[in-house]
């Protein structure tokens, strides 16, 4: 598929509706017949509802592919439990969508529906972490780290929706919208096998446990394998292929443990006109006959407006496409959606800023047939608290192989500079020549995406932030 791009991804914040407990039994057929309207306009509130939906369709598709293992293994664990990655991902991992080559990866996917669960974090020694928690819609609810709380050994109880209780002395609350939490941990880690040494120990000092056994001896339950959980095609893939009855019918369910957010008030009122109703099931056989025939087109229309959406994003700068306000997005369900579908687990701009060029200086789209040069002055790096990268991505997102295995460029490589100090980084799929190899990002033969990142932007000018400091563009070689 062709891409249209940008970032990592994370989303709404969610307060609480009130759900209604009925069942499919106790709906009638009537309350799924539209209000009066026509063919035309259901098919819009239908394109309305499946792009407002995809973010938590995609993260429950996710997350079953994610913990659909017997023990954590690699990029996978079990639910309440930690997947600890021990290096960059590889290459041929497209569980998820624009991955990075700059942290290890500290993940666990929690249900706090039943009961809360305690997250302790270890002493990090200065090192640069985040521990982003995104609720079920992928909205970033909070974001423990060395910005926002700093590197000392802390603990927090992740607690559901509705959830009242008294916790621990010395724990902090922080509350989901959601039953599905994803904590999405980030370590900063310069891929050496003495950092790996280093950020490993870290990660095992990590712990989750359920609130009844905090303070206990805790094993995590067994679990078995479901096989028919299709752990091969990308999540993307698996969502996009959903036909509208089983996008909706699926949609529908989750809604029931995560919940809207009061903001999504009028957006509610809305879908109920095609028959999705909080807290009841959808079921496209018993909806009314113009209902079925509107929603028959609706996933491929609203997967063209949501990747059509990148343009709309932001206002490109130097050939760059960037938001500064992801993470959380209120009823922005259009631009919630396109990170969904190209960066899912996006952070909030303090954190990380995503800036993403599919086209060079010149406006034309970026083609491996070409050779290109990014040129930063004296000086002129990205100004961050954290650190910065550049990485080379497919037309889908994903890592492209290379003889070098180098995805990404950043701060931690020893670049050779220029006579006045300045650094060209040559971007291209051959070698630019061995005395040039220390600044080439390596290009796949077709088109490719790059993606910046800038992992706790300085606020202080020069800054990405308030557009003091600008991204170089990236030129062609003529």
């Amino acid at each position: 598929m062709k891409a249209k791009a940008v970032l990592v991804a994370a989303l709404t914040v969610f307060l609480a509706l009130t759900l209604f407990a009925c069942t499919q039994e106790k709906t009638p057929p009537a309350a799924q017949k539209p209000a009066g309207s026509g063919e035309q306009d259901l098919a819009a509130i239908g394109v309305e509802a499946y792009i407002y939906g995809y973010p938590l369709v995609t993260m429950e598709i996710t997350r079953r592919v994610s913990t659909n293992v017997t023990k954590p293994e690699g990029s996978k664990a079990p639910m309440g439990q930690f997947a600890k990655l021990r290096t960059y991902p590889a290459v041929s991992d497209h569980t998820v969508t624009a991955p990075n080559a700059d942290t290890l990866y500290t993940i666990t996917w929690l249900d706090v529906s039943k009961e809360p669960w305690v997250l302790s974090i270890p002493e990090m020694k200065e090192r640069y972490f985040l521990m982003p928690m995104l609720s079920g819609w992928t909205d970033v609810f909070q974001v423990p780290g060395k910005r926002t709380t700093g590197t000392k050994a802390q603990k927090y109880a992740i607690t559901g929706p509705g959830w009242t209780g008294t916790l621990p002395e010395g724990i902090t609350e922080y509350k989901s919208p959601t039953s599905m939490v994803w904590v999405l941990g980030r370590i900063y880690c310069t891929g050496t096998p003495e950092d790996y040494k280093l950020v490993h120990a870290l990660q095992d000092k990590f712990s989750v446990v359920p609130l009844n056994s905090y303070g206990k001896p805790y094993t995590p339950p067994q679990v078995k394998v479901d096989p028919s959980i299709d752990m091969k095609t990308a999540v993307r893939e698996q969502v996009n292929k959903m036909d509208a009855g089983t996008y909706f019918k699926l949609f529908a369910e989750l809604l029931k443990t995560n919940p809207p957010a009061a903001a999504d008030a009028p957006m509610v009122e809305k879908i109920a006109k095609i028959g999705i109703v909080p807290g009841k099931d959808f079921d496209i056989s018993k909806a009314e006959p113009s209902v079925t025939k509107a929603l028959q087109d609706v996933p491929k229309i609203a997967q063209e407006k949501i990747m059509a959406e990148f343009k709309s994003l932001g206002k490109p700068v130097n050939g760059w496409t960037y938001s500064t306000k992801l993470g959380v997005y209120g009823t922005e369900y259009l631009v919630r959606a396109l990170v969904t579908a190209i960066g899912l687990g996006a952070n909030r701009g303090q954190d990380a800023i995503y800036p993403t060029s599919e086209a060079d200086a010149d406006g034309k789209p970026y083609d491996g047939g070409n050779k290109y040069v990014m040129h930063f002055d004296k000086g002129q790096v990205p100004p961050v608290d954290g650190f910065w990268s550049l990485t080379m991505y497919d037309a889908d997102f994903f890592f492209v192989p290379n003889k070098l295995n180098r995805y990404t460029l950043s701060q931690r490589n020893q670049f050779k500079t220029n006579a006045d100090g300045s650094v060209d980084l040559y971007i291209q799929n051959e070698s630019p020549g061995k005395d040039k190899e220390s600044n080439w990002l390596p290009a796949p033969k077709g088109k490719f995406v790059l993606m910046m990142r800038l992992y706790w932007p300085k606020e202080k000018s020069p800054s990405l932030l308030d557009g003091t400091w600008k991204i170089p563009p990236v030129n062609i070689v003529k």
